[in-house]
């Protein structure tokens, strides 16, 4: 059988028609935005042959893919329809990428494990490389196909997934498209080098540059690229020098940064064009051949559409549908002791041995965790010595890494509890948190999940200065799509986290770093099959006059300051709300409908802290029970200073608790 480079006629034909699909889909969806059917398009068009030779290589629903906007051909040369990208283009309720959620070409696909991408540039590789540790793990051939623009090679979660990808030898393919263009900044204006030669440097890491708008060419790269990494050598980068024939996006006009010629010249290095030409030059396969499959793809893509255009739009009841997953406990465990007493790291420390026996597929990790050190705040020693240093390690100094590793290990179906080390230094995993954690499962419309729990210690009163005392929680109260854990005491931090570990969805777990070894924070241990569920809050003291909502170290507060005044037992009561997402409303109005009165006392800053939140609630929901005014206690509105003094008058007191308490009986 005659062959052109080791294909065949009918391969090659196959790669054209996908190439062609590509190139037509993109012209289809500009006039269909021309007439006002949707609102926005993002193109492949000068990168179909590269995207078709890295398909050629990957096995759909078999390897993993986390592509960019720009991959519509291939994920057309893993098996989604021009139907399938039509419903996603016009934001249909059966589009298999979001159901109309994301904007079009977002790409997503479950069956094909095309896992959802979302705006932000440069968050998938860190992803990748922590799905490609899973097959690892699990000893698997499967490989990791990632993409993006020459642009995102700008961002530090580009090098830091090249870091931990060649240290791990994890088996994941890097693609690099290089059109020269991130938007309308030239590739000179932010690379000092080529993104080649930025890309040395990397122990275990093979490198390729290629010419894009070749097939042939670029396919053996991806060819040597795709058999290293199943034989267990490493990560590839893979540079395809592409041209972008189009402007960025609909809303972009790259007349007004490039010239005639500068566009011309693309057109030239059309990919199309230039597999057309081989064959033809060669003799392989005819003009008119060609002319005829695109006049095919050409009625194809016209039906597609007129098909695409008759289906449903989302209902739009179905809106707030998959923020969460809706299958968590609602009941909790009955408690039964295994011990008489035990302190809030230690239980943190058992809870985690007790879920790592539990699941097989948990596995730990962050910054000092291993043995021997076990964390900075030995919340987990003795945890690699017993289930090995595959299910429990250290983590490079990079919370991203932590985070978006554990993010890719999820979809792969792990559980990760990771750890950033203090709450002051979660900043650089934001992008991670906010864009891709919070939001996988509603942007996917249900497809994937993202059920990660992050322990992180918070809080100040341990003279730990600016960074090392911060309160975060009212930063990640208001984030649709993750849980928030709070505890306030030893049996409940237990048996939380616990429940985090069997949740399927994301978790922040917030752990008092003051509360870790305090005698007033420990208790009794709860047994193994002790599990708390999230958003009910739990009342430590009783009382008919005053309703106190708190929650972490401000609840032995509280109840300090209604010691130090000297009241009866039966006058204020205490709510802990154990978790601030969800907030217990019920356990919150069944108290105010007794007292009439609600203090609420964080160590967040006052303005717009989680109290400002919780006074909103109750006002707008509670507001007729009440009789007297919602008051707060609070931090400051300033950074926790090292010197004890200062650092006094910028957090909540006891005494400060006091005085507002006996305003409030007062009133």
């Amino acid at each position: 059988m005659a062959r052109l480079n080791g294909f065949t006629k009918n391969q090659i034909i196959d790669v054209y028609q996908k190439m062609a699909l590509s190139r037509k889909l993109d012209d289809k969806m500009l006039i269909l935005l021309k007439q006002g059917k949707s609102y926005f398009h993002i193109g492949a068009s000068g990168h179909e042959a590269a995207q078709l030779a890295a398909a050629q290589m990957v096995k759909p629903g078999k390897d993993w893919s986390f592509p960019y906007y720009r991959d519509g051909a291939y994920c057309i040369g893993l098996g989604m329809t021009s139907r399938e990208q039509l419903l996603c283009f016009l934001s249909k309720a059966d589009d298999p990428n979001s159901g109309g959620r994301q904007m079009p070409q977002h790409y997503g696909h479950k069956d094909l494990k095309i896992v959802s991408q979302s705006s932000p540039t440069g968050t998938q590789f860190l992803q990748a490389v922590g799905c490609a540790m899973v097959c690892k793990m699990e000893n698997i051939k499967q490989i990791v196909y990632v993409s993006a623009g020459e642009g995102t090679t700008s961002q530090g979660d580009f090098h830091e997934a090249l870091n931990w990808a060649s240290n791990t030898k994890a088996p994941v393919i890097f693609h690099i498209q290089d059109n020269e263009y991130a938007i309308s900044t030239h590739r000179s204006e932010q690379t000092a080098s080529s993104i080649y030669d930025l890309t040395s440097g990397y122990a275990n890491l093979a490198r390729y540059n290629v010419d894009g708008t070749d097939f042939f060419e670029t396919i053996l790269a991806f060819k040597e690229a795709t058999q290293r990494a199943r034989k267990g050598k490493g990560p590839s980068v893979i540079v395809s020098n592409v041209v972008r024939l189009l402007p960025h996006s609909s809303s972009d006009d790259q007349r007004k940064y490039r010239d005639e010629k500068a566009l011309a010249q693309d057109l030239n290095r059309d990919p199309l064009k230039i597999l057309e030409s081989q064959c033809v030059d060669a003799d392989f396969i005819k003009v008119d051949e060609f002319e005829k499959i695109k006049t095919q793809i050409d009625k194809q893509v016209d039906d597609d559409a007129i098909w695409a255009e008759g289906q449903e739009y989302p209902d739009p009841s179905t809106a707030l549908n998959y923020i969460y997953s809706n299958e968590n406990i609602i009941e909790e465990s009955n408690f039964v002791a295994v011990s008489e007493k035990i302190v809030f790291v230690d239980a943190i420390n058992h809870a985690l041995h007790e879920e790592m026996e539990f699941n097989r597929k948990m596995v730990v990790y962050g910054q000092d965790i291993a043995d021997p050190k076990g964390g900075v705040f030995t919340a987990t020693r003795g945890l690699s010595s017993n289930f090995g240093n595959n299910r429990v390690f250290n983590s490079p100094l990079a919370e991203s890494s932590i985070v978006g590793t554990a993010i890719g290990m999820a979809i792969a179906a792990y559980k990760p509890v990771v750890e950033i080390q203090f709450g002051d230094y979660i900043w650089t995993a934001m992008m991670q948190i906010r864009n891709e954690l919070a939001t996988m499962r509603y942007r996917s419309n249900n497809s994937w999940s993202c059920p990660v729990v992050i322990r992180v210690p918070v809080g100040g009163y341990i003279h730990g200065a600016l960074f090392h005392s911060q309160s975060i929680d009212g930063y990640f109260i208001h984030l649709p799509g993750i849980y928030i854990a709070y505890p306030s005491c030893a049996s409940d931090a237990k048996g939380l986290l616990k429940m985090a570990c069997r949740m399927n969805d994301p978790v922040i777990f917030m752990e008092h770093k003051g509360l870790y070894r305090q005698g007033y924070a420990a208790t009794k241990e709860p047994e193994s099959d002790y599990l708390i569920p999230f958003g009910k809050g739990k009342i430590v003291n009783e009382g008919n006059d005053l309703t106190i909502i708190t929650w972490g170290a401000m609840v032995q507060k509280s109840m300090e300051a209604i010691q130090l005044i000297g009241l009866p037992d039966n006058v204020v009561e205490v709510i802990d709300l154990r978790t601030l997402n969800p907030i217990d409303l019920e356990l919150i109005e069944s108290s105010i409908e007794k007292t009439s009165k609600v203090l609420v006392v964080y160590e967040d800053n006052i303005t717009n802290g989680p109290g400002a939140e919780i006074s909103a609630l109750i006002s707008e929901n509670f507001f007729h029970l009440l009789d007297g005014p919602i008051r707060r206690v609070a931090a400051k509105d300033s950074p926790v200073p090292f010197n004890w003094i200062i650092e006094e008058k910028i957090l909540p007191q006891t005494e400060d608790i006091a005085d507002v308490i006996q305003e409030l009986l007062e009133y």
